[in-house]
């Protein structure tokens, strides 16, 4: 086009693993697990929090992940609240992100190429992904959950992850992860209430 600027075609990106979301819900919905069993909870998760969670568990277990997506989006509202501050790292990830106001030139990536930004959002969300995987585990083993099988699973992540890999080498772990948690680790319940099993492996996740 005359007097368009010189520049160069933009690089399209390799094509990202699709995240269908039965996906989302799971990678959301075993940390969240992990996380309402935390000490900050001293063994009874407030039931403004632990509603939405277990809304979100009924859902996906029935087959409708939107709708346990739904209902993790407001669990992520419930985690931010003022009253749960000392929610800790990497756990806090699960809140809902609040940004401060702030001119778009202060963004680190304003400017960049919608492929870079693409890019750099996906490498976040993965690091975001593997940090709750080995919190999740640490913490686990610190309730005297037998998570030792699942320990390869976040090495194989970290390496992926180390060589820039963000396709099935890095999620098929991760994924193995919170499936094989969400068959260790018991639902939460409210002080009293008789603590339902955990559900059985996803199959195909």
């Amino acid at each position: 086009m005359p007097g368009a600027p010189n520049k160069p075609p933009e690089t399209a990106p390799a094509p990202a693993p699709a995240e269908t979301p039965q996906q989302r819900a799971l990678r959301r919905l075993a940390p969240s697990r992990v996380a309402l069993r935390l000490p900050l909870w001293r063994g009874a998760p407030n039931p403004d929090v632990l509603q939405p969670y277990l809304d979100a568990e009924r859902l996906y277990e029935a087959g409708d992940a939107e709708g346990a997506n739904g209902a993790l989006d407001r669990l992520a509202i419930r985690f931010a609240e003022p009253r749960w501050p000392s929610l800790p790292e990497p756990f806090r990830q699960l809140r809902v992100a609040i940004p401060a106001p702030q001119p778009p030139h202060w963004d680190p990536d304003h400017g960049l190429p919608p492929s870079e930004k693409e890019a750099r959002r996906l490498r976040r969300y993965a690091e975001t992904q593997l940090a709750l995987a080995g919190g999740a585990l640490e913490a686990e083993a610190a309730r005297g959950t037998d998570v030792a099988p699942l320990a390869p699973l976040l090495e194989r992540a970290k390496s992926a992850l180390a060589a820039g890999e963000l396709g099935p080498p890095l999620w098929e772990p991760i994924d193995g992860i919170w499936s094989g948690l969400r068959v260790r680790v018991p639902i939460p319940a409210p002080a009293g209430a008789p603590r339902p099993p955990a559900p059985a492996e996803d199959a195909g996740a």
